[in-house]
């Protein structure tokens, strides 16, 4: 048995080029898969694969091919429009049992919504649809209203189940609808969602959407804004009769590695949305985590009822790393910066296979096993390799140092063949490899984030897709950050205005504090 445990972790590097030829193989392999009529991978059961979108995402913007935008854009539209989202109370279940985004298992994982809401703001970076908007907000706003502990941690599931029956809390009839709404609005409501007598589900309704809104209200004879008002209004009101129901059960742990995913989704949310509430929810939790899951150091892997233990595994230190580093990216409060490049130091000197090469899942200080596994394959969550390469390499760009570009192409070599013919297993890992392979944007910027004229500058940089960049910032009279990331050496504002450089390999364009002309220079 211990022989046959050890292959996975014997993979050695191969020895071809790391190409965008590797980029392109697994995107026509993703092609073939993918379903043109419901959207999304495979059939029954269907799983959200937002990784694999992230990748086509960037598949658009390094090769402008509208077909990736496209499968990305048809897929998020009917996930959200399906039985899989939470159409009264946002956030999505965990995945469909068939083929259309219909019928959901209803539990709600922490992880999904993470990685989901981050996957439709870049969509709406890309695209500019509120309807994509909606949705992370929706998202969001549901972990920070059920989801979110007093001490601001994340709490890992919500059941299936409520009163014994999976799915009771969640599904309707027409009469429920109507003693709430009332007769009028019930049977717009009804239409709307497709609520009918028979039902899709065990004889009620799984709330689910048919067509726009717009053709909708066609349809209906009616205007498209009287016919908004109605859905909005009912969806509120079903919401807080849904409330009185028995809820679901809570799995109350707080995982580490879960919550340096969602921590990562609110920072950029925060900023992208302009929301301080999910600013305030990112910091929040990040100072939860580092105060009650760290001691002598090193991470601790669960939190529950006042209680951190277990020794924290390579998903979880890579996890809280990339969260504090997409937080810093968003506050710049030197702060995150410095212990996200901490946890990446200790990550390389406990998990790292000086042998072989990759990431272990345990670390030297944890107890001794039969083997040390590695885990390369991004399944519903991003494999910890993955999510390490990611991080090294923008802390690469940050901070200048060499070695840890180093250890990421080492785990490229070793997965090169992989990723190429079994893309959706590597989703996250290639989008690492996107970002190995372009030039990324190193953008420096110098002035008060709070005043007008650097707000403006940030929602340039931020306004658009643009996966492969590293941003920093420094305060003039702050000399710390200087010495800390080097991008900011030698920096120096224009006339006391804020100021943005927009470099490649610490070669820089001419500093602006203009907006427009800073939108030029990131193309």
């Amino acid at each position: 048995i211990a022989g046959q445990l050890q292959p996975f972790a014997r993979l050695q590097p191969t020895h071809g080029d790391l190409a965008v030829a590797v980029l392109d193989r697994a995107y026509q392999t993703l092609s073939t898969q993918y379903d043109r009529r419901n959207g999304g991978f495979g059939g029954a059961p269907k799983f959200p694969q937002p990784m694999t979108l992230e990748f086509l995402l960037r598949t658009y913007h390094r090769t402008g091919d509208q077909d990736a935008l496209g499968m990305v854009e048809q897929t998020l539209k009917t996930m959200a429009e399906g039985g899989m989202y939470d159409q009264l109370g946002g956030g999505f279940h965990r995945y469909s049992v068939d083929a259309r985004w219909l019928v959901p298992h209803f539990e709600k994982m922490l992880y999904d919504n993470a990685l989901l809401s981050r996957v439709y703001l870049h969509a709406y970076q890309v695209t500019g649809q509120p309807f994509f908007r909606r949705i992370v907000e929706e998202t969001l706003d549901y972990v920070l209203g059920e989801m979110t502990s007093p001490e601001g941690g994340f709490y890992a599931t919500q059941d299936a189940d409520s009163e014994g029956e999976e799915g009771k809390f969640y599904v309707w009839t027409p009469d429920e609808v109507r003693a709430v709404l009332g007769d009028e609005d019930a049977r717009l409501f009804n239409r709307y969602f497709d609520i009918t007598l028979e039902g899709n589900f065990e004889s009620k309704n799984i709330l689910h959407i048919t067509r726009d809104l717009e053709v909708a209200a066609r349809e209906f004879g009616m205007p498209v804004e009287r016919l908004r008002a109605v859905i909005e209004g009912g969806r509120r009101k079903l919401y807080e009769a849904r409330a009185r129901r028995v809820w679901p059960g809570r799995d109350e742990k707080i995982l580490t590695a879960w919550n340096g995913l969602m921590l990562r989704s609110f920072a950029e949310a925060g900023r992208v949305l302009d929301r301080a509430d999910y600013l305030d929810a990112a910091r929040r939790n990040a100072d939860f985590l580092l105060r009650h899951l760290r001691r002598d150091g090193l991470l601790l892997r669960t939190y529950k009822d006042g209680q951190a233990k277990l020794n924290a595994y390579l998903e979880d230190y890579a996890n809280l790393a990339d969260g504090l580093l997409a937080l810093y990216e968003t506050t710049f409060d030197l702060r995150w910066f410095e212990e996200a490049r901490t946890l990446a130091d200790t990550l390389v000197a406990g998990f790292w296979d000086d042998s072989q090469g990759g990431f272990f899942t345990t670390g030297r200080s944890h107890e001794a096993l039969i083997t040390r596994p590695k885990d390369f394959y991004d399944n519903a969550t991003p494999s910890g390799n993955s999510v390490a390469a990611d991080v090294l390499l923008r802390l690469a760009v940050l901070t200048g140092e060499p070695d840890y570009q180093r250890y990421a192409a080492i785990i490229f070599q070793l997965l090169r063949e992989f990723m190429a013919r079994a893309p959706s297993a590597f989703g996250h890992l290639l989008s690492a490899l996107d970002f190995y392979l372009c030039t990324p944007k190193e953008i420096a910027l110098i002035g008060d984030p709070e005043r007008e004229d650097m707000r403006t500058l940030l929602s340039v940089v931020y306004g658009r897709f643009l996966p492969n960049k590293v941003v920093a910032l420094r305060r003039p009279d702050d000399v710390r950050p200087a010495k800390v990331i080097p991008l900011l050496v030698d920096r120096p504002s224009l006339d006391n205005r804020a100021t943005a450089y927009v470099c490649e390999h610490y070669t820089c364009q001419m500093p602006t504090a203009d907006p427009e002309e800073l939108a030029r220079q990131l193309g």
